[in-house]
Protein backbone atom coordinates (compact mmCIF):
# COMPACT_ATOMS: atom_id res chain seq x y z
CA UNK A 1 0.00 0.00 0.00
CA UNK A 2 1.46 3.55 -1.43
CA UNK A 3 0.59 5.89 1.29
CA UNK A 4 -0.42 9.34 0.41
CA UNK A 5 2.37 10.88 2.53
CA UNK A 6 4.65 8.70 0.12
CA UNK A 7 3.22 10.09 -2.90
CA UNK A 8 3.60 13.66 -2.23
CA UNK A 9 7.01 12.92 -1.22
CA UNK A 10 8.21 11.19 -4.30
CA UNK A 11 6.13 14.28 -6.13
CA UNK A 12 8.32 16.41 -4.37
CA UNK A 13 11.80 14.63 -4.98
CA UNK A 14 10.64 14.18 -8.37
CA UNK A 15 10.62 17.56 -8.83
CA UNK A 16 13.91 18.49 -6.83
CA UNK A 17 15.52 16.35 -9.21
CA UNK A 18 14.35 17.92 -12.13
CA UNK A 19 15.06 20.92 -11.41
CA UNK A 20 19.31 19.47 -10.33
CA UNK A 21 19.35 18.54 -13.48
CA UNK A 22 18.14 21.82 -15.37
CA UNK A 23 20.64 23.69 -13.79
CA UNK A 24 23.33 20.70 -13.98
CA UNK A 25 22.45 21.29 -17.76
CA UNK A 26 22.80 24.67 -17.70
CA UNK A 27 26.08 24.66 -15.41
CA UNK A 28 27.92 22.52 -18.08
CA UNK A 29 26.69 24.68 -20.71
CA UNK A 30 28.40 27.91 -19.95
CA UNK A 31 31.21 25.78 -18.63
CA UNK A 32 31.60 24.81 -22.03
CA UNK A 33 31.48 28.13 -23.35
CA UNK A 34 33.39 29.47 -21.22
CA UNK A 35 36.48 26.89 -21.18
CA UNK A 36 36.06 27.59 -24.99
CA UNK A 37 36.35 31.16 -24.46
CA UNK A 38 38.89 30.99 -22.39
CA UNK A 39 41.22 28.14 -24.78
CA UNK A 40 40.85 30.81 -27.72
CA UNK A 41 41.72 33.97 -25.40
CA UNK A 42 44.94 32.04 -24.14
CA UNK A 43 45.83 31.28 -27.54
CA UNK A 44 45.52 34.78 -28.60
CA UNK A 45 47.72 35.65 -25.49
CA UNK A 46 50.37 33.25 -26.03
CA UNK A 47 50.63 34.05 -29.42
CA UNK A 48 50.83 38.24 -28.31
CA UNK A 49 53.77 36.87 -25.63
CA UNK A 50 55.21 34.67 -27.95
CA UNK A 51 55.98 37.79 -29.88
CA UNK A 52 56.92 39.93 -27.01
CA UNK A 53 59.70 37.65 -26.07
CA UNK A 54 60.82 37.65 -29.56
CA UNK A 55 61.10 41.11 -29.41
CA UNK A 56 63.03 41.11 -26.49
CA UNK A 57 65.49 38.21 -27.08
CA UNK A 58 66.32 40.34 -30.63
CA UNK A 59 66.86 43.14 -28.45
CA UNK A 60 68.77 41.50 -25.58
CA UNK A 61 71.13 39.53 -27.83
CA UNK A 62 71.90 43.34 -29.96
CA UNK A 63 72.96 44.55 -26.51
CA UNK A 64 74.90 41.58 -25.70
CA UNK A 65 76.79 42.25 -28.97
CA UNK A 66 77.47 45.60 -28.98
CA UNK A 67 78.53 45.22 -25.48
CA UNK A 68 79.53 41.65 -24.37
CA UNK A 69 79.52 41.54 -20.96
CA UNK A 70 78.12 38.77 -18.73
CA UNK A 71 75.09 41.01 -17.63
CA UNK A 72 73.75 41.65 -20.87
CA UNK A 73 74.18 37.44 -21.62
CA UNK A 74 72.43 36.20 -18.72
CA UNK A 75 69.44 39.06 -19.77
CA UNK A 76 69.26 37.48 -23.66
CA UNK A 77 69.66 33.83 -21.67
CA UNK A 78 66.33 34.48 -19.31
CA UNK A 79 64.56 36.42 -22.55
CA UNK A 80 65.81 32.88 -24.57
CA UNK A 81 64.16 30.73 -22.05
CA UNK A 82 61.49 32.39 -21.69
CA UNK A 83 60.71 31.93 -25.45
CA UNK A 84 61.81 28.82 -25.31
CA UNK A 85 58.50 27.74 -22.16
CA UNK A 86 56.02 29.49 -24.85
CA UNK A 87 57.41 27.82 -28.13
CA UNK A 88 56.90 24.62 -25.79
CA UNK A 89 53.59 25.49 -24.98
CA UNK A 90 52.27 26.34 -28.31
CA UNK A 91 53.58 23.35 -29.41
CA UNK A 92 51.54 21.18 -26.94
CA UNK A 93 48.40 23.05 -27.88
CA UNK A 94 45.66 20.81 -29.82
CA UNK A 95 45.78 22.86 -32.79
CA UNK A 96 47.00 21.58 -35.93
CA UNK A 97 48.01 22.68 -39.48
CA UNK A 98 50.71 23.82 -41.31
CA UNK A 99 50.47 26.98 -39.96
CA UNK A 100 51.66 26.11 -36.48
CA UNK A 101 54.27 23.42 -37.83
CA UNK A 102 56.07 26.98 -39.86
CA UNK A 103 55.52 29.39 -37.25
CA UNK A 104 57.27 26.69 -34.66
CA UNK A 105 60.18 26.23 -37.88
CA UNK A 106 60.33 30.03 -37.69
CA UNK A 107 60.99 29.96 -33.73
CA UNK A 108 63.75 27.25 -34.17
CA UNK A 109 65.40 28.70 -36.57
CA UNK A 110 65.15 31.80 -34.54
CA UNK A 111 66.49 30.55 -31.57
CA UNK A 112 69.38 28.92 -33.49
CA UNK A 113 69.97 31.65 -35.48
CA UNK A 114 70.68 33.49 -31.80
CA UNK A 115 72.67 30.58 -30.45
CA UNK A 116 74.84 31.22 -34.09
CA UNK A 117 75.31 35.54 -33.18
CA UNK A 118 76.38 34.23 -29.47
CA UNK A 119 78.83 31.60 -30.76
CA UNK A 120 80.42 34.45 -32.90
CA UNK A 121 80.69 36.84 -30.46
CA UNK A 122 82.60 34.53 -27.94
CA UNK A 123 84.90 33.74 -31.46
CA UNK A 124 84.83 37.24 -31.92
CA UNK A 125 84.21 36.46 -35.43
CA UNK A 126 82.96 39.91 -36.70
CA UNK A 127 81.52 38.23 -40.15
CA UNK A 128 79.43 35.53 -38.37
CA UNK A 129 77.50 36.83 -35.52
CA UNK A 130 76.87 39.82 -37.84
CA UNK A 131 75.54 37.58 -40.32
CA UNK A 132 73.53 35.57 -37.87
CA UNK A 133 72.40 38.77 -36.04
CA UNK A 134 70.90 39.87 -39.13
CA UNK A 135 69.32 36.99 -39.91
CA UNK A 136 67.81 36.71 -36.71
CA UNK A 137 66.44 40.22 -36.96
CA UNK A 138 65.10 39.49 -40.06
CA UNK A 139 63.25 35.69 -38.41
CA UNK A 140 62.20 38.25 -35.90
CA UNK A 141 60.19 40.36 -38.46
CA UNK A 142 58.71 37.46 -39.91
CA UNK A 143 57.52 35.85 -36.72
CA UNK A 144 56.37 39.06 -36.01
CA UNK A 145 54.33 39.09 -38.83
CA UNK A 146 53.27 35.57 -39.25
CA UNK A 147 51.76 35.86 -35.76
CA UNK A 148 49.81 39.17 -36.38
CA UNK A 149 48.47 36.83 -39.42
CA UNK A 150 47.60 34.02 -37.37
CA UNK A 151 45.86 36.29 -34.83
CA UNK A 152 43.75 38.08 -37.89
CA UNK A 153 42.74 34.33 -39.17
CA UNK A 154 41.84 33.16 -35.26
CA UNK A 155 39.60 35.90 -35.06
CA UNK A 156 38.31 35.41 -38.16
CA UNK A 157 37.44 31.66 -37.21
CA UNK A 158 36.41 33.09 -33.77
CA UNK A 159 33.67 35.33 -35.18
CA UNK A 160 32.08 31.73 -36.03
CA UNK A 161 32.47 30.62 -32.68
CA UNK A 162 31.57 33.31 -30.92
CA UNK A 163 28.24 32.81 -33.22
CA UNK A 164 28.27 28.99 -32.35
CA UNK A 165 28.79 30.11 -28.71
CA UNK A 166 25.43 32.66 -28.98
CA UNK A 167 23.44 29.78 -30.60
CA UNK A 168 24.54 27.58 -27.35
CA UNK A 169 23.55 30.17 -25.35
CA UNK A 170 20.10 30.24 -26.74
CA UNK A 171 19.74 26.71 -26.71
CA UNK A 172 20.70 26.08 -23.46
CA UNK A 173 17.94 29.00 -22.59
CA UNK A 174 15.38 27.18 -24.45
CA UNK A 175 16.12 24.18 -23.54
CA UNK A 176 15.71 25.29 -19.73
CA UNK A 177 12.52 27.28 -20.49
CA UNK A 178 11.01 24.33 -22.00
CA UNK A 179 12.43 21.60 -18.99
CA UNK A 180 10.60 24.45 -16.44
CA UNK A 181 7.76 24.85 -18.54
CA UNK A 182 6.95 21.07 -18.56
CA UNK A 183 7.65 20.59 -15.07
CA UNK A 184 4.90 23.67 -14.17
CA UNK A 185 2.52 20.92 -16.86
CA UNK A 186 3.60 17.74 -15.27
CA UNK A 187 2.81 19.88 -11.64
CA UNK A 188 -0.31 20.82 -12.12
CA UNK A 189 -1.41 17.83 -13.97
CA UNK A 190 -0.25 15.85 -10.95
CA UNK A 191 -2.04 18.21 -8.97
CA UNK A 192 -5.55 17.82 -10.52
CA UNK A 193 -5.13 13.89 -10.59
CA UNK A 194 -4.05 13.57 -7.31
CA UNK A 195 -6.68 16.18 -5.45
CA UNK A 196 -9.40 14.46 -7.87
CA UNK A 197 -8.15 10.64 -6.42
CA UNK A 198 -8.83 12.69 -3.09
CA UNK A 199 -12.15 14.43 -3.71
CA UNK A 200 -13.95 11.63 -5.73
CA UNK A 201 -13.47 8.92 -2.86
CA UNK A 202 -14.24 11.47 0.02
CA UNK A 203 -17.53 12.06 -2.19
CA UNK A 204 -18.38 8.50 -2.88
CA UNK A 205 -17.86 7.34 1.03
CA UNK A 206 -20.35 10.83 1.70
CA UNK A 207 -23.02 9.65 -0.52
CA UNK A 208 -22.79 5.99 0.77
CA UNK A 209 -22.86 7.34 4.46
CA UNK A 210 -26.11 9.68 3.26
CA UNK A 211 -27.83 6.86 2.25
CA UNK A 212 -26.93 5.03 5.33
CA UNK A 213 -28.34 8.07 7.72
CA UNK A 214 -31.48 7.69 5.57
CA UNK A 215 -32.05 3.91 6.50
CA UNK A 216 -30.50 2.27 2.76
CA UNK A 217 -28.03 -0.74 4.06
CA UNK A 218 -28.02 -2.56 0.62
CA UNK A 219 -26.73 -0.37 -1.41
CA UNK A 220 -23.65 -1.09 -3.06
CA UNK A 221 -19.89 -1.29 -1.53
CA UNK A 222 -17.48 1.69 -2.39
CA UNK A 223 -14.75 1.07 -4.87
CA UNK A 224 -11.35 2.24 -4.77
CA UNK A 225 -8.34 1.28 -7.36
CA UNK A 226 -5.43 2.48 -5.53
CA UNK A 227 -4.28 1.48 -2.30
CA UNK A 228 -3.40 3.98 -0.02
CA UNK A 229 -5.29 5.07 3.21
CA UNK A 230 -8.06 5.84 1.14
CA UNK A 231 -8.24 2.73 0.28
CA UNK A 232 -8.31 1.44 4.13
CA UNK A 233 -10.56 4.00 5.10
CA UNK A 234 -13.11 2.44 2.20
CA UNK A 235 -12.78 -1.20 2.53
CA UNK A 236 -13.09 -0.08 6.89
CA UNK A 237 -16.52 1.72 6.02
CA UNK A 238 -17.86 -1.02 3.30
CA UNK A 239 -17.07 -3.86 6.75
CA UNK A 240 -18.55 -1.20 8.90
CA UNK A 241 -21.82 -0.81 6.18
CA UNK A 242 -22.18 -4.67 5.90
CA UNK A 243 -22.30 -5.41 10.07
CA UNK A 244 -24.70 -2.70 10.38
CA UNK A 245 -26.94 -4.73 7.70
CA UNK A 246 -25.89 -8.10 9.76
CA UNK A 247 -26.54 -6.32 12.92
CA UNK A 248 -30.09 -4.95 11.58
CA UNK A 249 -30.91 -8.57 9.69
CA UNK A 250 -30.35 -10.20 12.86
CA UNK A 251 -32.68 -7.89 15.19
CA UNK A 252 -35.23 -8.08 13.19
CA UNK A 253 -35.39 -11.47 12.87
CA UNK A 254 -35.42 -11.64 16.73
CA UNK A 255 -38.05 -9.46 16.73
CA UNK A 256 -39.79 -11.79 14.17
CA UNK A 257 -38.80 -14.40 16.69
CA UNK A 258 -40.10 -13.06 19.45
CA UNK A 259 -43.71 -11.93 17.97
CA UNK A 260 -43.94 -16.00 17.05
CA UNK A 261 -43.18 -17.30 20.39
CA UNK A 262 -45.62 -14.43 22.03
CA UNK A 263 -48.06 -15.76 19.81
CA UNK A 264 -47.41 -19.61 20.12
CA UNK A 265 -47.47 -18.81 24.36
CA UNK A 266 -50.48 -17.30 23.23
CA UNK A 267 -52.09 -20.06 21.34
CA UNK A 268 -51.20 -22.54 23.93
CA UNK A 269 -52.50 -20.11 26.66
CA UNK A 270 -55.98 -20.39 25.22
CA UNK A 271 -55.80 -24.27 24.80
CA UNK A 272 -54.37 -25.09 28.51
CA UNK A 273 -56.82 -25.08 31.24
CA UNK A 274 -54.55 -24.11 34.58
CA UNK A 275 -51.69 -26.43 33.26
CA UNK A 276 -49.71 -26.23 36.40
CA UNK A 277 -52.64 -27.43 38.00
CA UNK A 278 -53.77 -30.20 35.47
CA UNK A 279 -50.10 -31.08 35.84
CA UNK A 280 -50.27 -31.80 39.51
CA UNK A 281 -53.72 -33.30 39.37
CA UNK A 282 -51.69 -35.58 36.71
CA UNK A 283 -49.43 -36.29 38.76
CA UNK A 284 -52.11 -37.31 41.95
CA UNK A 285 -53.81 -39.49 39.50
CA UNK A 286 -50.47 -41.60 38.57
CA UNK A 287 -49.34 -42.50 42.13
CA UNK A 288 -52.90 -43.21 42.98
CA UNK A 289 -53.53 -45.86 39.91
CA UNK A 290 -49.97 -47.20 40.97
CA UNK A 291 -51.25 -47.65 44.79
CA UNK A 292 -53.98 -49.65 43.35
CA UNK A 293 -52.40 -51.60 41.34
CA UNK A 294 -52.55 -50.04 37.88
CA UNK A 295 -48.90 -49.57 36.48
CA UNK A 296 -49.99 -49.48 32.45
CA UNK A 297 -52.16 -46.33 33.87
CA UNK A 298 -49.97 -44.86 35.68
CA UNK A 299 -46.93 -45.29 33.31
CA UNK A 300 -49.60 -43.75 30.64
CA UNK A 301 -50.37 -40.68 32.98
CA UNK A 302 -46.84 -40.13 33.97
CA UNK A 303 -46.06 -39.72 29.60
CA UNK A 304 -48.87 -37.46 29.50
CA UNK A 305 -47.32 -35.31 32.82
CA UNK A 306 -43.71 -35.81 31.38
CA UNK A 307 -44.69 -34.28 28.15
CA UNK A 308 -47.24 -31.71 29.69
CA UNK A 309 -44.44 -30.67 32.11
CA UNK A 310 -41.94 -29.96 28.65
CA UNK A 311 -44.49 -28.44 26.86
CA UNK A 312 -45.80 -25.59 29.10
CA UNK A 313 -41.98 -24.24 29.82
CA UNK A 314 -40.24 -21.52 27.99
CA UNK A 315 -40.06 -21.92 23.84
CA UNK A 316 -36.88 -19.68 23.54
CA UNK A 317 -34.50 -22.13 25.82
CA UNK A 318 -32.23 -24.88 24.28
CA UNK A 319 -31.81 -28.09 25.85
CA UNK A 320 -30.02 -31.76 24.70
CA UNK A 321 -30.75 -33.64 22.06
CA UNK A 322 -31.70 -36.36 24.54
CA UNK A 323 -34.31 -34.58 26.41
CA UNK A 324 -35.99 -34.36 23.20
CA UNK A 325 -35.80 -37.91 22.17
CA UNK A 326 -36.44 -38.44 25.69
CA UNK A 327 -40.01 -36.61 25.03
CA UNK A 328 -40.38 -37.96 21.54
CA UNK A 329 -40.30 -41.08 23.33
CA UNK A 330 -43.17 -40.31 25.71
CA UNK A 331 -44.97 -38.59 22.99
CA UNK A 332 -45.15 -42.26 21.38
CA UNK A 333 -45.88 -43.78 24.59
CA UNK A 334 -49.14 -42.52 24.47
CA UNK A 335 -49.99 -42.84 20.97
CA UNK A 336 -48.58 -46.58 21.20
CA UNK A 337 -51.05 -47.03 24.30
CA UNK A 338 -53.95 -44.88 21.98
CA UNK A 339 -53.75 -47.21 18.63
CA UNK A 340 -51.79 -50.22 19.76
CA UNK A 341 -50.13 -52.14 16.98
CA UNK A 342 -51.18 -49.64 14.36
CA UNK A 343 -47.95 -47.55 14.64
CA UNK A 344 -43.86 -48.61 15.04
CA UNK A 345 -41.67 -46.03 16.22
CA UNK A 346 -38.12 -47.14 15.04
CA UNK A 347 -35.11 -46.01 16.39
CA UNK A 348 -31.10 -45.17 15.19
CA UNK A 349 -29.69 -42.99 17.70
CA UNK A 350 -25.76 -42.63 17.91
CA UNK A 351 -25.32 -42.01 21.68
CA UNK A 352 -22.39 -39.79 21.03
CA UNK A 353 -24.81 -36.78 19.72
CA UNK A 354 -26.99 -37.29 22.77
CA UNK A 355 -25.21 -34.35 24.53
CA UNK A 356 -25.55 -31.61 21.42
CA UNK A 357 -27.64 -28.77 22.21
CA UNK A 358 -30.85 -28.01 20.15
CA UNK A 359 -33.75 -25.45 20.61
CA UNK A 360 -36.38 -26.43 23.01
CA UNK A 361 -39.71 -28.29 21.05
CA UNK A 362 -37.84 -29.03 18.04
CA UNK A 363 -38.32 -32.94 17.36
CA UNK A 364 -41.42 -33.05 18.86
CA UNK A 365 -43.68 -30.74 16.56
CA UNK A 366 -41.91 -32.55 13.57
CA UNK A 367 -42.96 -35.95 14.68
CA UNK A 368 -46.74 -34.64 15.69
CA UNK A 369 -46.88 -33.65 11.77
CA UNK A 370 -45.32 -37.09 10.74
CA UNK A 371 -48.41 -38.98 12.73
CA UNK A 372 -51.20 -36.83 12.25
CA UNK A 373 -50.58 -35.87 8.63
CA UNK A 374 -48.79 -38.88 7.85
CA UNK A 375 -49.87 -42.17 9.08
CA UNK A 376 -53.23 -41.44 11.93
CA UNK A 377 -55.36 -42.44 9.25
CA UNK A 378 -53.80 -45.62 7.88
CA UNK A 379 -55.51 -48.98 9.31
CA UNK A 380 -52.10 -50.63 10.17
CA UNK A 381 -48.27 -50.87 9.23
CA UNK A 382 -47.68 -47.84 9.65
CA UNK A 383 -44.39 -46.39 10.71
CA UNK A 384 -41.82 -43.13 12.00
CA UNK A 385 -38.49 -43.85 12.17
CA UNK A 386 -35.93 -41.47 14.25
CA UNK A 387 -32.23 -41.32 13.14
CA UNK A 388 -29.67 -39.20 14.31
CA UNK A 389 -26.17 -39.61 13.29
CA UNK A 390 -22.85 -37.57 12.66
CA UNK A 391 -21.26 -36.23 9.74
CA UNK A 392 -17.84 -35.27 9.42
CA UNK A 393 -18.53 -31.38 11.48
CA UNK A 394 -22.35 -31.97 10.86
CA UNK A 395 -25.40 -33.50 13.50
CA UNK A 396 -28.18 -35.44 10.99
CA UNK A 397 -31.56 -35.75 12.61
CA UNK A 398 -33.91 -37.52 10.09
CA UNK A 399 -37.45 -38.19 10.88
CA UNK A 400 -39.28 -40.22 8.27
CA UNK A 401 -42.65 -42.24 7.98
CA UNK A 402 -44.11 -44.58 5.35
CA UNK A 403 -47.15 -42.24 5.17
CA UNK A 404 -49.80 -40.72 2.75
CA UNK A 405 -47.06 -38.07 1.60
CA UNK A 406 -47.62 -34.57 0.42
CA UNK A 407 -47.47 -32.82 -3.42
CA UNK A 408 -44.43 -30.06 -3.95
CA UNK A 409 -46.83 -27.00 -3.57
CA UNK A 410 -47.43 -28.31 0.24
CA UNK A 411 -43.59 -28.75 0.47
CA UNK A 412 -43.02 -25.41 -0.73
CA UNK A 413 -45.73 -24.05 1.05
CA UNK A 414 -44.31 -24.90 4.48
CA UNK A 415 -40.52 -24.05 3.35
CA UNK A 416 -41.44 -20.54 2.87
CA UNK A 417 -40.69 -17.86 5.26
CA UNK A 418 -43.64 -15.53 4.34
CA UNK A 419 -46.13 -18.58 5.03
CA UNK A 420 -47.51 -17.72 8.47
CA UNK A 421 -47.50 -19.62 11.35
CA UNK A 422 -50.33 -21.83 12.03
CA UNK A 423 -50.96 -24.37 14.32
CA UNK A 424 -50.54 -28.10 12.00
CA UNK A 425 -52.87 -29.86 14.14
CA UNK A 426 -56.23 -31.07 12.04
CA UNK A 427 -59.25 -29.87 13.57
CA UNK A 428 -60.53 -31.53 16.76
CA UNK A 429 -57.66 -33.82 17.06
CA UNK A 430 -56.26 -32.38 20.65
CA UNK A 431 -53.01 -33.44 21.06
CA UNK A 432 -50.39 -30.86 19.33
CA UNK A 433 -48.24 -28.65 20.97
CA UNK A 434 -49.73 -25.55 18.98
CA UNK A 435 -46.22 -24.79 16.75
CA UNK A 436 -46.16 -25.10 13.58
CA UNK A 437 -43.27 -26.38 11.08
CA UNK A 438 -42.40 -22.64 10.15
CA UNK A 439 -41.83 -21.80 13.73
CA UNK A 440 -39.43 -24.77 14.21
CA UNK A 441 -37.46 -23.78 11.21
CA UNK A 442 -37.28 -20.43 11.97
CA UNK A 443 -36.09 -20.89 15.85
CA UNK A 444 -33.64 -23.62 13.68
CA UNK A 445 -32.09 -20.58 11.83
CA UNK A 446 -31.65 -18.23 14.85
CA UNK A 447 -30.12 -20.66 16.59
CA UNK A 448 -27.45 -22.07 14.12
CA UNK A 449 -27.44 -20.03 10.92
CA UNK A 450 -25.27 -22.52 9.18
CA UNK A 451 -28.50 -24.83 10.03
CA UNK A 452 -31.13 -26.18 7.36
CA UNK A 453 -34.25 -28.00 7.27
CA UNK A 454 -35.17 -29.79 3.91
CA UNK A 455 -38.54 -31.98 2.95
CA UNK A 456 -38.23 -34.85 0.55
CA UNK A 457 -41.95 -36.54 -0.01
CA UNK A 458 -43.27 -38.65 -2.29
CA UNK A 459 -47.46 -39.40 -2.38
CA UNK A 460 -48.18 -43.15 -1.34
CA UNK A 461 -44.61 -43.43 0.06
CA UNK A 462 -44.12 -40.85 3.00
CA UNK A 463 -42.43 -37.71 4.48
CA UNK A 464 -38.60 -37.64 4.92
CA UNK A 465 -37.81 -34.15 6.75
CA UNK A 466 -33.99 -33.92 7.39
CA UNK A 467 -32.35 -31.33 9.60
CA UNK A 468 -28.86 -30.49 9.34
CA UNK A 469 -26.68 -29.06 12.02
CA UNK A 470 -23.11 -27.65 13.27
CA UNK A 471 -21.85 -30.18 15.71
CA UNK A 472 -20.97 -27.96 18.77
Amino acid sequence: MIKIRTKLLIYFATILLLFVVLLFVREQSNQQVIDLYDENIEHFFLLNEMTKKTNETIESLQIYVHEPLPENLSLYQESKQALIRLKDAFEQEEQEGIPKKNYVSMMNSFLEQTAKTVEGVHQQNIEQYSMYLNEAERTSSYIHENTLDLINKELTTYQGLSDLIDQKIIDTKQTGTAIIIAIIALSILFALWFSNGITRTIDRLTRAAQEIASGHYAGEDVVVSKKDELWFLTKTFNEMKKNILESVSEIEEKAKLANLLKEMELKSLQNQINPHFLFNTLNTISKTSYIEGAERTSELIASVSALLRYNIGNLDRETQLKDEVEIVREYFFIQTTRFGDRVAFIENIDPACLNASIPCLTLQPIVENAFMHGIEDMVGGSKIELHIYQEKDRLCIDVKDNGVGMNQETIERLMKKEEPVTTTTKKGSGHSTGIGMRNVMDRLQLFDKDSSVNISSDLGKGTTVSIRLKNQ
